[in-house]
């Protein structure tokens, strides 16, 4: 059997990778450290404050093993080549797991060929991507075809040449034909340096060597080819105008910014070659969130550039993270260069990384609307509903969160999502009058204890609504037929607390479901209720029951539809705390003095800065504002003097 405690003493003071497993073998998490000794051993202390994945990680771990290397360097690949191959549940993954597609020019053939590939090998070949889709490449591929005159054929070159004749492209001038043979293998290859050049992002040399050439067949009188070379110019020229400059500089190199919410966080990768942004990507990395973003910084440079067909001399990261020296070597033996990955401060890197991590945050955005579309919604109800063990889905679910600052603007909102959707129309909030301390418990049952006489006064005035209505037709049917239906309107207008919740969600813990059970229990209403309880980094951790916790980080549908409602009620209650603050600090003891309003209440501010200097100002003074009259100055004056 495994001895964690005995294996631990024995863990070398080197660096490694180690490699932790579950009860059945699995590999669960692979991480590298600069000494194993020590990196292990912060697992298993008891008074590490781990995050909860961490916690939920080791309480899963029955046996590790590590494989000691000679460097931190080594450690960090052997690392990404065990993730890549494992998928440990616990390492941050790409979820993408498609292969992006890039422009192949196999430079090492006497005739060079252009493709499409989703596979990126060590063949000698120039690579050019990753692309966002198929139709990226495609549309790329046909502008340069436009422009060079290469062959798009199947033949092999020089195996085929002078077998056949020649296709239309050679005819039209959109092929140079090498398979006639009168092409020197020369004159191809720097047509096809050409290539990568343009796709290099450096579309200026090929503009100046197409405008030479241009030139020359205008003064040997070709009009054709100076017409031909014509329209390729106004095609790139198109192309390169369209290609937003993000650095004057003109370099090389990759943005990387974040977005994060409580469940789910988006890197956007911004390629810019020759200081022009030639393509963008981004990746929605699932089960992350803002406190892991250092964490997830490393994994995404480590997994993304492992099989990146070019890795440029600077990578510009928004966050800081630990083995980023580690990191920038392994990015220089890939490229064959130095690589320098930096995390500005100020400057023009840093405000590229910001608009960056704008469009991070807007990808993320529309992620999340997607998933609000409908069917993860519904799945996230049913999957709620199964772990709190309901019998049927809740068409109704109201949810309840406390807001104050101190003892002051205590508030409660409740928010009503239905068939799990958001019914804005059917959102009220409480203003609490039972305690003028903070006290959540209080708070939380007051507010329901409202709700809920709410809902039984609109019962009983519906139902002689009702009556009444009854009897209207009973007496004179099409006398009454108009007023019936102002009744019915007025009926439907007072049926926001009429309507009972099958679902009772609160912002809170146990203490928060014990203290609202009791008004339940005292109001004779019997309807299934459940806490929302968060973590130490105030993300949504699981719901709570009277005589249960459930854990929903293995679900992450089901955690981000109770992290939405959770998050709903939060910003419902906040609204209102923030619009009953602002009321107050805007009050003054000026609204009390007749005669002065907002516009001079405005104008006296601006002129004394405080009401403590008009105190010691005379009544000449206070005229000498613009606006203020000497009867509105004598008023002020009198009040200022007996206040």
């Amino acid at each position: 059997m495994f001895d964690i405690q005995e294996e631990l003493k024995k863990l070398p003071d080197k660096p490694g990778v180690y490699i932790m497993k579950d009860e059945s073998g699995a590999i669960i998490y692979v991480g590298k450290a600069v000494v194993l000794k020590n990196r292990v051993r912060q697992y298993f202390q008891t008074s590490a404050n781990h995050s909860p994945k961490v916690t939920a990680m080791v309480a899963k771990i029955s046996e590790f093993e590590y494989i000691v290397t000679d460097t931190e360097l080594e450690a960090l690949i052997l690392e990404c080549n065990l993730i890549k191959k494992h998928k440990p549940r616990f390492n941050i993954l790409l979820k993408d797991d498609k292969n992006y597609p890039y422009i192949k020019i196999t430079m090492y053939e006497d005739y060079p060929r252009m493709f499409m590939t989703r596979r990126v090998d060590k063949d000698g070949a120039r690579y050019f991507g990753p692309y966002s889709n198929v139709f990226s490449v495609r549309e790329t591929m046909n502008l340069i075809k436009k422009v060079f005159p290469i062959k798009s054929c199947k033949r092999e070159l020089p195996r085929d040449i002078g077998k056949g004749r020649p296709c239309l492209n050679f005819h039209i001038n959109q092929c140079l034909g090498p398979c006639t043979g009168n092409v020197d293998k020369a004159e191809y290859g720097i047509l096809m340096r050409d290539i990568c050049s343009f796709l290099d992002g450096r579309q200026e040399a090929t503009i100046q060597k197409l405008e030479k050439n241009m030139a020359i067949a205008s003064e040997t009188l070709d009009f054709e080819k100076a017409a031909s070379l014509r329209d390729k110019l106004s095609s790139l020229r198109h192309i390169t105008e369209e290609q937003k400059v993000l650095s004057v500089a003109g370099s090389d190199q990759d943005i990387i910014g974040f977005a994060a919410s409580k469940t789910d966080t988006c890197v956007q990768v911004f390629f810019i070659r020759g200081g022009k942004l030639l393509g963008r990507e981004y990746f929605i990395v699932e089960g992350t969130g803002e406190g892991e973003l250092p964490e997830l910084a490393s994994s995404f440079l480590k997994q993304f550039y492992s099989t990146a067909a070019m890795v440029p001399p600077e990578i510009v990261v928004e966050t800081q993270f630990e083995d980023i020296d580690v990191v920038e070597d392994w990015l220089s033996s890939k490229r064959g260069g130095r690589v320098h990955v930096k995390v500005p401060q100020r400057g023009e890197k840093l405000h590229m990384v910001e608009m960056v991590s704008q469009n991070a945050k807007l990808e993320l955005a529309r992620f999340n609307e997607r998933l609000a579309g409908g069917g993860p919604v519904q799945e996230g109800l049913r999957g709620m509903s199964e772990a709190l063990g309901l019998t049927q889905l809740p068409q109704r679910l109201e949810a309840y969160d406390v807001s104050n600052t101190g003892s002051s603007e205590i508030v409660a909102s409740m928010v009503v999502f239905e068939q799990g959707m958001p019914a804005k129309k059917e959102y009220r909030r409480f203003k609490i009058r039972s305690t003028e301390v903070q006290n959540d418990y209080a708070s939380m049952q007051e507010t329901l204890y409202r709700r809920l006489k709410h809902a039984e006064a609109e019962k009983q005035e519906i139902e002689k609504q009702k009556a009444e209505m009854q009897v209207a037709e009973k007496q004179e049917d099409r006398k009454q037929e108009a007023e019936k239906q102002e009744v019915e309107k007025q009926v439907a207008g007072k049926a926001g607390f009429s309507k009972m919740p099958d679902l009772i969600m609160l912002d809170g813990g146990l203490g928060h479901v014990n203290a609202v059970s009791e008004v339940l229990t005292e109001l004779g209403v019997s309807i299934p209720i459940c806490g929302m309880v968060k973590d130490d980094r105030h993300r949504t951790r699981g719901l709570v029951l009277p005589d249960r916790e459930i854990d929903l980080s293995k679900n992450l549908t089901v955690l981000r539809f109770v992290t939405s409602i959770q998050d709903e009620a939060h910003r419902f209650a906040l609204d209102y705390n923030k619009k009953l603050r602002t009321k107050r600090y805007t009050k003054s003891v000026l609204d009390e003095v007749e005669g002065i309003g907002p516009k001079r209440k405005k104008a006296l501010l601006k002129h004394f800065g405080s009401v403590s200097r008009m105190r010691q100002a005379g009544i000449d003074d206070l005229q000498a504002v613009e606006g203020i009259s000497r009867t509105a100055a004598e008023k002020l004056f009198e009040y200022l003097e007996n206040n």
